[in-house]
């Protein structure tokens, strides 16, 4: 945060750029992995686009992660409605390459799936709420269609779509040029749905957590870590935590580019899947 807006206080500065029509920079997140607005990997309480209680704001964007024997790629839009309400819409699609061939799929075997999403803002401001340790808290749901079945079944997944759901707490504080966000998701996707939902170790939803933290090093940069479990529900394959290191830079009201360091453990027997993540959204 800027030492001028600092120095005007809170307050004063988000009167500014209430008059402007718009949120602060930044402050509707970035494009998580799933279309949601968040972080990278966690969706967190914000609702997606620049607008306020006053309009109606959007954003689109296109997402590639570089692992070391997968590539992911993810498209999507969503729209905040009056700060209040989100709906998103995310593409995935999971490239083998080579590590298709070993694991009998063929090389540059390819997984998809669509993702639903939709998001209520409960109580709370994460940003206007600067005088109550209240941080914004919203629910989601995520409703994940994959496309291949029947490798799904063979590989042990019990459904190939699901619907995860969660709760979200997020605090800006302006302050301390901070952002923190919890969230607590029920699932039981494998690899975030991309190989079903459920499979031959379990089968039963279970809560799992995601954790942000990231400070505000200019206006316009935040930087940050997060953190995601996930279940594990497959024999063939153990299925580990996430994580990120990040830096997102909001070039204008209307763009920002993430790039940050991702850690996925291991995919489908493929160990240490670790590389690059790099977004483009744009937002209205």
């Amino acid at each position: 945060m800027s030492r001028g807006l600092a120095a005007a206080g809170p307050r004063a500065a988000m009167a500014g750029e209430m008059r402007q029509g718009g949120k602060l920079l930044l402050t509707g997140g970035v494009s998580s992995v799933e279309g949601a607005a968040g972080g990278g990997l966690a969706s967190w309480a914000l609702i997606a686009g620049n607008e306020t209680d006053a309009g109606i704001g959007a954003k689109a964007h296109a997402t590639y992660v570089a692992l070391p024997d997968f590539d992911l790629t993810s498209g999507g839009v969503a729209v905040g409605i009056k700060d209040r309400v989100e709906l998103s819409f995310a593409r995935q699609s999971f490239d083998t390459r080579d590590a298709g061939a070993a694991l009998g799929l063929g090389k540059g075997f390819r997984f998809g799936q669509d993702i639903y999403g939709a998001k209520v803002r409960l109580i709370g401001s994460a940003v206007y709420d600067q005088d109550r340790i209240l941080p914004q808290i919203s629910i989601g749901v995520q409703h994940k269609r994959a496309d291949k079945a029947p490798i799904i079944r063979a590989v042990g997944g019990r459904q190939s779509n699901g619907t995860d759901f969660y709760v979200a707490a997020t605090k800006i504080i302006l302050s301390r040029s901070l952002v923190v966000n919890a969230t607590v998701r029920v699932t039981k996707a494998n690899q975030f749905g991309l190989l079903g939902f459920g499979g031959d170790r379990n089968d039963a939803y279970k809560a799992k957590f995601e954790g942000s933290a990231g400070m505000l090093v200019r206006r316009n940069l935040l930087v940050g870590a997060e953190y995601r479990t996930r279940p594990s529900n497959l024999g063939f394959a153990r299925e580990q935590r996430g994580l990120d290191v990040f830096a997102a830079w909001s070039a204008s009201k209307h763009v920002a580019l993430t790039a940050a360091y991702v850690d996925l453990g291991d995919v489908a027997t493929v160990r240490r899947q670790r590389g690059l993540f790099l977004s483009v959204q744009g937002s209205l």
